[in-house]
């Protein structure tokens, strides 16, 4: 039961509004949450968007993001049920639709997963709304009783008055809660009252669904005459279809159609094997007068020429640090470079959407991780308001950045070849993982050089920094403050060693290149992680100063406490190196948590090195549930790792040359190391989780390599498997 529901509707303003959004022109007035959910319709109860309660006093809380393995789900039903004072094991969670103006990411400005702000944008929000139903709650106890507000208490969805001995559920008072006006600003608890919130009872919610095989993925979706889709995608990025032959291919038994798109040519038929062998049997042409030809060694030394200044004489360069009077630079000049290639984002399930299109109306069913961003594109192709795009989000089996890019790439395939087919019957688009592999998008190349002058006791003085890589925001419809690329940079922009260091010249290079690319795991971090972690030991050693005090001394110059904290919270639990092995640390923060990690290695002459045992310490704020937590730093670990040791896209010519996992490889479970996660107390807001894991454990890695006295690491992987 949800009494007093209310629906939002499109105005006759909001038509008009709508159609100039469709049409590009830009208004006043309106945020991008009110143009993008014209036409959108949603139901929301008397307890607000995120709170429904049931008849029977069950709560379900209604989570703006996706889940696709991460497990925030838990996290966000755990905030409500603390200050709701809920029954957990009667809290439930479910997907909410697509509208940006109810569900829209703070830290975004529409409605997306991403950045590790799914718990961090929701804290404040979700509290107020679990304290908001409280209160409702305990209103309508009060009135029925006749008894001040104040005198009663609130346990496991029931409210008691404790001089009288009544009690009364949720599902019982649920009728006249629903009729008391919402508060606005509720009292929210003092965390030091919380009894949820940071125990090991908040667990996953959709462990059971997952291990049983009912959770519902985009691969499940089988609905009545459904066609299932295929595409045939140029070999090299930029090139068009110049002409094709689909004789062949509509000659296999089960094709529907064949249809040529934007990027490239679709085969629909009755399932997915005969959609596969009618792309097979294709014949086309493909015109690669704009394709990019140039394979990735020959891009990577273009960025490293660029680096050292030899760049072409038009390349725009913009300091993202820049402090003090670098042409004093004198001392002893300790000088490297860096080279980073492409990384694919090899979720488990490759990408895949099910798009109905009849006339102006569009469904989706697909795990969206922008639904905001998904709804617009749609939008464009089809010709309606954003807002009426609906879109049913599923589960996803992994994303790392992937399935969230501004031309929502296979969404948008999805929903051409629905337009093409029309009358509203659904196409399921199906990529294999070749297609994952081939198509894009990748963690860019990068290129990294430093030139750092040091002072009489071996510390920066001077710290020349140029870092050129790929644009990840170029094209995108969220607004930028100058002309920095901050997520090319993130992690080395902030640092506490450029803080600490007088003079800083650090500056950003983006050329252009054919290449699509896109944001991963820990994005800016993959990279600066690396080159400023493995600096600063490297520095340390040139002193003949042991590298963790050096960097407690930088951390102290710098004010940079959540750094101590973290650090000397893993040295602590690390104890001393066994025996055997070679240990190294690195210290890095990322969307506003600090991580510490110290790697025991294994290093054996002419064998790979091998990952121990990481010891993990992070400054995250309030810890909501600390078993997840401890479960994002052993996935992250486990995902940077695999990247370190055997992670490149390689291009020859233009074409990728990694197809599978078998030329692509990861880490296998049996080269996975023990992970051990502790937490930092702390009682400041929730910062983000999923990805400050990921970045710090490469160099980690290569600092237990120096300490073993092996050199220096200025590429990664750390071992090349060829293509």
């Amino acid at each position: 039961m949800t009494a007093h529901s209310k629906t939002f509707e499109p105005s006759r303003r909001d038509l008009v509004v709508g159609a100039s959004l469709v049409g590009g022109a830009l208004l006043v007035g309106c945020s991008p949450a009110d143009l993008l959910s014209i036409g959108g319709k949603v139901d929301v109860g008397a307890f607000g968007p995120f709170v429904r309660i049931a008849a029977d006093g069950a709560v379900t809380v209604i989570s703006k993001h996706i889940e696709f393995g991460q497990g925030n789900h838990a996290g966000l039903a755990a905030i409500v049920a603390e200050e709701l004072d809920a029954d957990w094991t009667r809290v439930s969670v479910e997907q909410a639709p697509a509208n940006a103006k109810l569900y829209s990411n703070a830290a975004m400005g529409a409605q997306g997963t991403g950045g590790s702000t799914a718990i961090a944008n929701s804290w404040d929000q979700l509290r107020k709304a679990g304290a908001g139903a409280r209160a409702m709650f305990v209103q309508a106890a009060a009135g029925k009783w006749k008894v001040p507000a104040g005198e009663l208490t609130v346990r496991d969805s029931v409210v008691s008055h404790a001089k009288s001995g009544r009690s009364v559920g949720f599902g019982e008072l649920l009728a006249d809660a629903a009729r008391v006006k919402p508060p606005e600003s509720p009292v929210l608890k003092d965390p030091k009252t919380f009894t949820l919130i940071g125990t090991d009872r908040v667990r996953r919610k959709d462990s059971l669904v997952k291990s049983t095989g009912t959770a519902r993925y985009t691969q499940d979706v089988q609905e009545p005459d459904m066609l299932v889709a295929m595409v045939a995608h140029a070999p090299r990025f930029g090139a068009t279809v110049k002409s094709f032959d689909a004789t062949a291919a509509r000659a296999v038994p089960g094709v529907f159609d064949v249809y040529e798109i934007p990027t490239g040519v679709a085969v629909t038929a009755s399932n997915t094997w005969a959609a596969r062998q009618g792309r097979e049997a294709l014949k086309v042409e493909w015109d690669e007068s704009k394709a990019e030809k140039r394979g990735s060694d020959q891009i990577m030394a273009e960025f490293r020429a660029a680096g050292a200044g030899k760049g072409p004489k038009d390349l725009k360069w913009v300091p993202f640090d820049s402090h003090g009077d670098a042409s004093k630079a004198d001392g002893e000049v300790f000088e490297a470079t860096y080279d980073f290639p492409y990384l694919a984002h090899a979720a488990m399930e490759p990408m895949n959407a099910v798009a109905r299109v009849k006339g102006a109306s569009v469904s989706m069913t697909f795990g969206s991780q922008a639904p905001t961003i998904d709804q617009l594109n749609a939008a464009k192709i089809v010709g309606t308001l954003p807002g009426a795009v609906k879109i049913e989000t599923l589960f996803a089996g992994g994303s790392f950045g992937r399935r969230a890019n501004f031309q929502s790439d296979y969404a948008a395939e999805c929903v051409h070849i629905a337009k093409k087919v029309g009358g509203g019957r659904p196409v399921k688009l199906v990529w294999t993982r070749e297609d994952d592999m081939r198509a894009g998008y990748f963690r860019p190349i990068v290129h990294h050089n430093l030139r750092i002058s040091l002072d009489k006791d071996g510390y920066p003085a001077v710290w020349r920094h140029r870092v050129v890589t790929q644009s990840l925001m170029k094209g995108s419809p969220i607004p930028q403050k100058g002309d920095l690329d901050a997520t090319a940079v993130e992690g080395a922009l902030g640092s506490p060693y450029l803080k600490a260091t007088p003079i800083v010249d650090a500056q950003l290079a983006l050329p252009e290149v054919g290449v699509p690319v896109l944001w991963w795991r820990s994005v800016g971090a993959t990279h600066t992680a690396f080159v400023m972690e493995h600096t600063i030991d490297q520095l340390a050693r040139k002193a003949g100063k042991d590298p963790v005090e050096y960097r407690k001394v930088l951390y102290e110059r710098a004010g940079a406490k959540r750094h101590l904290a973290a650090l000397n919270l893993a040295l602590e639990k690390a104890g001393p190196a066994p025996a055997g092995l070679s240990r190294g640390v690195a210290v890095h923060e990322s969307f506003g948590t600090v991580v510490a990690e110290i790697a025991d290695v294994e290093i054996a002459d002419g064998a790979e090195p091998r990952v121990r045992r990481v010891v993990t310490a992070v400054e995250c704020g309030i810890a909501i549930s600390p078993n997840q937590i401890a479960a994002q730093m052993e996935g992250g670990i486990c995902y940077g790792l695999s990247a370190a040791l055997y992670g490149e896209v390689t291009l020859k010519d233009g074409v990728v040359e990694q197809t599978n996992f078998d030329g692509y490889r990861v880490l296998r479970m049996n080269e996975a190391p023990t992970v051990e996660t502790y937490i930092v107390p702390s009682g400041a807001a929730p910062s983000g989780i999923g990805e400050p894991g990921t970045p710090v454990i490469a160099p980690a890695v290569a600092n237990a390599l120096l300490a073993a006295g092996k050199p220096p690491t200025y590429r990664l992987p750390f071992v090349k498997t060829g293509s």
